[in-house]
């Protein structure tokens, strides 16, 4: 039943304040239809007493209240979804935005979805290949989780998330896999390098795009990740596809809440960011992974920007409590030309060893794997005591370590956005940089192994 009130008394910017109301409840979608027929759309932020709380979607400029109306339609957000929703393009409430005819539904989903019981969860064990080197070797991606990539401003993390979206794959089964990519609070270029990259590369007929632009306003922008999920859950638990949920800005989502915040003068929490902040964010990424009895699964990279590449920050500091790990991209790498820039020492996947070894990956991924991040990281405390000390400060062996650490950067982790490399190249290439140490140095690693794999070094 729809309820219709000519009771709005006030309009604060995005805000509008309806008295006299009754069965009013929160997050309820409006619609305020002014004398012209002209309808905005809003929802219910809050309820006391008789009165209601909305926030319009379209903002107020221009709204005249005296002779509006609101009318209440007793549901939240619904998205329509459909086996026809792959390959195309919609903004961030759900509407095409690709010239292409209205969805025929299956089903309308409200977009708030459910939170998983824990029980019902099942433990992500499954390797999903990104074709990227830096994370199928060193940290890897398990079906099911839930791994962010931390950026940082003017770093290429548009082009990372475009690669993972284009490249990914669960290996060894036919199931079928799909992509969810939601775009949030990024400009008309951005949007329109990932829709292109997508269509060039054929990448678009498995994908689900859902674009926010940054002029659209703050309450959509709070929507989309939901629509977004909300559609991968539906490809997921209805179509038994696995999905790869991309979501790209974090940081303007959070940034859309505070907005929300200050307009309804709630105590602010750290940096000015709502005390909710964390409860937030969590409705969110809980709705990844994959559920006993189910064939379907979902697995989430949030991608977010740093402010001021600070990790200590309330976005990649909550969401690193509630992610299993972290890719972080450093602007170092990134400064000296590597592509994609990532830092795989402080870059944590902690499902990693779910998902390697035989049958899944290689009998001698996970040695390797150690191996690799041990002589990495000596290798650059190597390089640093050189610029301190000189080259003569050096031992043979930690000579040795130093070049390992330039050609793991030069060949391993540098591989360019267009290479999309299987996890053995992958694993190969680790074991001809090993071949740079001797046998000795490889302590990490079983015997039988490096008799196997170590490739012959040229006399």
């Amino acid at each position: 039943m729809r309820k219709e009130y000519r009771t709005i008394k006030e309009v604060v910017g995005p805000l509008m304040m309806v008295e006299n109301v009754a069965g009013v409840k929160y997050d309820e979608l409006v619609e305020i239809e002014q004398a012209n027929g002209e309808i905005r759309h809003g929802r219910v932020l809050e309820v006391e007493d008789d009165k209601a709380l909305l926030q319009l979607f379209e903002g107020s400029q221009g709204l005249r209240i005296s002779d509006s109306k609101a009318r209440f339609l007793g549901r939240s957000i619904l998205l329509d979804v459909a086996p026809d929703m792959l390959g195309r393009v919609f903004d961030g409430l759900g509407r095409p935005r690709d010239g292409g005819d209205p969805l025929l539904p299956d089903k309308k989903i409200d977009i708030n979805g459910a939170p998983v019981n824990p029980t019902a969860r099942d433990y992500p064990s499954e390797f999903i290949q990104t074709g990227i080197s830096a994370i199928d070797g060193l940290n890897t991606l398990v079906r099911g989780q839930k791994l962010p990539v931390f950026s940082g401003s003017g770093l290429p993390h548009a082009q990372v998330a475009a690669q993972i979206a284009r490249q990914a794959k669960v290996l060894g089964t036919d199931e079928k896999f799909a992509v969810v990519f939601a775009a949030v609070g990024i400009t008309f270029e951005e949007a329109d390098y990932f829709i292109s990259d997508f269509k060039e590369t054929g990448a678009i007929d498995r994908t689900v795009t859902f674009v926010n632009l940054a002029n659209d306003p703050a309450i959509e922008r709070i929507a989309t990740p939901r629509m977004a999920i909300t559609a991968a859950e539906y490809l997921a638990y209805d179509l038994d596809m696995h999905v790869l949920v991309i979501i790209t800005d974090i940081t303007n989502y959070a940034e859309a809440l505070r907005e929300v915040s200050a307009a309804r003068k709630e105590v602010p929490g750290r940096r000015g960011y709502p005390g909710y902040l964390y409860t937030d964010l969590a409705t969110m990424y809980e709705r990844a992974g994959r559920i006993k009895g189910r064939k379907g699964s979902i697995t989430m990279i949030p991608i977010l920007s740093m402010p001021e590449d600070d990790v200590t920050h309330p976005i990649p500091d909550l969401t690193g409590y509630i992610t299993e790990g972290q890719i972080i991209l450093s602007r170092e790498l990134n400064r000296r030309g590597l592509t994609p820039p990532v830092n795989v020492l402080p870059s944590l996947s902690r499902l990693k060893d779910k998902g390697i070894g035989e049958g899944k990956t290689r009998e001698d991924h996970a040695d390797t794997m150690n191996q690799l991040f041990a002589a990495y990281s000596r290798g650059k405390d190597a390089k640093e005591l050189a610029v301190i000390l000189g080259d003569a400060a050096l031992s043979d062996t930690d000579k040795l370590y130093a070049k390992f650490a330039d050609e793991f950067e030069n060949r391993y982790v540098s591989q360019g956005y267009y290479t999309n490399r299987p996890i053995e190249e992958t694993l190969d290439i680790g074991w001809q940089l090993l071949s740079i140490l001797p046998r000795s140095e490889l302590k990490r690693i079983k015997d039988k192994y490096i008799d196997k794999y170590l490739p012959a070094k040229e006399s």
